[in-house]
């Protein structure tokens, strides 16, 4: 009994450390989560500028440029893959990675070759322990996104755009990653950013009807200047939605984990009580016993 209550006891000590260690990380991601969710707020305005201008100008020009043109028979794609540098935070990761592998499986039964470029720990360990090949990798910062990481990505991927197939070029680009919904339900988005796709409904609201344009310079002029500034924006705006997702997905986890913590203590500290009782109840009948033998002998 002491040995089995001793184990008890040290169990209940070990969920008590898990226990802080949890509840710690899960205040840490509350407080980040709010300045990630500002973040995104505040790249909403530009986000909209950018994404107006470029869809005025495809609007209301005939001109075909190298970015938004699209091959009907594309030979081969790439894709981004946005994953997080750390761990526990639940499915967070699995899940863009499961997203990827079903886009790629879609992608290949059409005919394309692909081409990957990883950013975050988490992918590329996965590329690493499947021993699978990829152009490029970004780590370091995935819960706090900087722009001039975007700007790498934006132009290793259009130059990668513009070359020829023979070259090693790609015929389109797709971006993988989390979306933060809200602070329950963060989703793995598959976004094709070349060719240009322009997102409608970031663009304008739906009454909204664009002025006519007069460009000055040329209008291919326009787009050569408007649409990288568009990529780097689209990209910068899926790495701060991961990030936003990261902390949540984080606190959900590092919550349910102090939670599971809270029932193991309880349910090993019941256990220990009923070992200390048992323990008790033997000592108890010991003495008893031991105190029924004297009183035999003295009596004889």
């Amino acid at each position: 009994m002491g040995a089995q209550l001793r184990v008890y006891r040290q169990k209940i000590k070990s969920a008590k450390t898990t226990k802080k260690i949890t509840r710690a990380m899960e205040l840490i991601s509350a407080s980040r989560i709010q300045k990630a969710q500002q973040r995104v707020a505040s790249s909403n305005p530009y986000t909209r500028a950018v994404t107006r201008a470029v869809s005025a100008v495809a609007t209301h020009s005939n001109i075909s440029h190298p970015l938004t043109m699209r091959n009907d028979n594309p030979k081969r794609a790439a894709i981004v893959i946005f994953t997080s540098d750390r761990g526990l935070a639940g499915a967070f990761s699995s899940g863009v990675l499961k997203e990827a592998e079903a886009l790629s499986s879609k992608l290949r039964n059409e005919g394309q070759e692909l081409v990957y470029f990883l950013v975050g720990r988490k992918a590329l360990a996965n590329f690493n322990f499947r021993k699978r090949k990829f152009v490029q990798e970004w780590t370091g910062g995935t819960d706090l996104p900087e722009f001039t990481t975007a700007s790498a990505i934006a132009e290793q991927v259009t130059e990668v755009f513009l070359k020829d197939i023979a070259d090693g070029g790609v015929d389109e680009i797709y971006l993988v990653g989390n979306q933060f919904v809200s602070m329950m339900i963060q989703e793995p988005k598959v976004t094709r950013l070349l060719p240009l796709e322009v997102v409608e409904e970031e663009a304008s609201d739906s009454h909204e009807v664009f002025p006519l344009y007069e460009f000055e310079p040329e209008v291919d002029k326009v787009l050569d200047s408007l649409l990288p500034v568009y990529i780097e924006n689209r990209i910068f705006n899926v790495m701060l939605q991961s990030a936003a997702a990261e902390h949540a997905a984080r606190q959900k986890a590092m919550k349910s984990a102090t939670d599971n913590a809270e029932k193991l203590i309880s349910n090993y500290t019941r256990l220990a009580n009923a070992a200390r009782q048992a323990e008790i109840t033997q000592q108890i009948s010991e003495i008893v016993g031991g105190a029924d033998a004297l009183a035999v002998v003295s009596e004889d």
